[in-house]
Order: structure tokens, then C-alpha cells, then sequence
């Protein structure tokens, strides 16, 4: 089974995260939850406290098969701010490890430089901070081990690109459907 990881911090965007955790438990896709605040309980850009799963410094970050990075403009600065998680994300992409960012949060991935000559995508205002990407204004963009989207109301797609890329198109196609994601299912 496929495991993937999604980091909260102080400033998170609650939609951004919890879609992702509940299409990917759908699909039966192993997804923790990991605070980098020191604390399992972690307060949203919106007040909304969640309590994670684990502690970054007690999570098995090495064997998973995807890290993600939810937005919200404070989340952002506090998940670029924490070395531990910067360095992980770049020992996984330079292994061609999945990472998957959405919102503001793919402006970490252009600061560490891991968009460079890739296709990404983000939210209005952020194109700039996508250092060395190729900025397309598409809902979400998948280029080779890297997922990018543009915010909260992207997450189905975002989360279906994530299922695609650890289970298959058919299994995303399948959650889709069980949500009824649009009138064509």
C-alpha cells in the first residue's frame, strides 16, 4: 500500500489539507498527518485546531511514497521556514520521490529550487515565487514526480492527481464518482 505524509503548520488552509487526508483514505491510500509545530494539535488559518497524527520528529519519513504541502499564506511561511522538512523534500526529489503542493505552498518547491524547467502551477500572485518553473494557469499540473495546484477549490482534482500518481487514474475516477464530484458520474 502506498503511503504518503501531509505536513501542518500554525497558518494551514483547512480545505486544502482535509481534502486531500479524506480522498486519499478513501482510496485506501495510507496518509499521516504530521505537525512540524512540536505539538499534534495545530491551529488552521481559519481557527480551526486538528489534531495530527504524528510529530514530525516520530514519523517514518523515509519510507513513504509522497510528502504534501497544503497552503495558507502563514502554513506556507512556517512549512518553509522548518530545515527538517526543506531537507526531506529535497532528498525526495532529488530520489524522484512524489512531492504535491497546493496553493501557496508550491512557492517552497520554486524557493528550494526543485521546479526548476518544470510545469507548475499556483495560487494568483505566487508565479513569481515558482523559481526556475514553467507557470501554467491550469487546476493542477503533474510533471514528472511533481503535483502542483492552484487552492481550495482545486483540491478534488489535486487529490485526484495524488491518487493517480500512488494508486491509479481508475481508483481516482472511482472516489470521484462515490463523492459525486460532478453531475457525469
Amino acid at each position: 500500500m502506498a503511503k504518503s505524509l501531509i505536513f501542518v503548520a500554525t497558518g494551514f488552509e483547512d480545505v486544502e489539507m482535509l481534502t486531500v487526508v479524506d480522498m486519499l483514505r478513501r482510496a485506501g491510500i495510507e496518509i499521516d498527518m504530521v505537525s512540524i509545530t512540536g505539538e499534534l494539535e495545530v491551529t488552521s488559518s481559519h481557527s480551526v485546531v486538528i489534531k495530527a497524527d504524528k510529530l514530525f520528529e516520530n514519523a517514518d519519513i523515509d519510507s513513504a511514497d509522497m510528502l504534501i504541502l497544503p497552503g495558507g499564506l502563514l502554513g506556507t511561511k512556517n512549512l518553509l521556514a522548518y530545515k527538517p522538512l526543506t531537507d526531506k523534500l529535497i532528498e525526495f526529489n532529488n530520489s524522484g520521490k512524489f512531492l504535491a503542493a497546493v496553493c501557496a505552498a508550491p512557492s517552497i518547491l520554486g524557493a528550494l529550487g526543485i521546479l526548476e524547467g518544470k510545469n507548475a502551477t499556483c495560487y494568483p500572485g505566487f508565479e513569481e515565487k515558482l523559481t526556475g518553473a514553467k507557470y501554467q494557469k491550469k487546476p493542477v499540473i503533474r510533471d514528472g514526480n511533481i503535483i502542483t495546484s492552484r487552492g481550495m477549490g482545486t483540491c478534488i482534482d489535486f487529490s485526484g492527481e495524488i491518487i493517480t500518481a500512488l494508486d491509479s487514474a481508475k481508483k481516482a475516477e472511482e472516489i470521484k464518482a462515490k463523492i459525486i464530484y460532478n453531475d457525469t458520474y
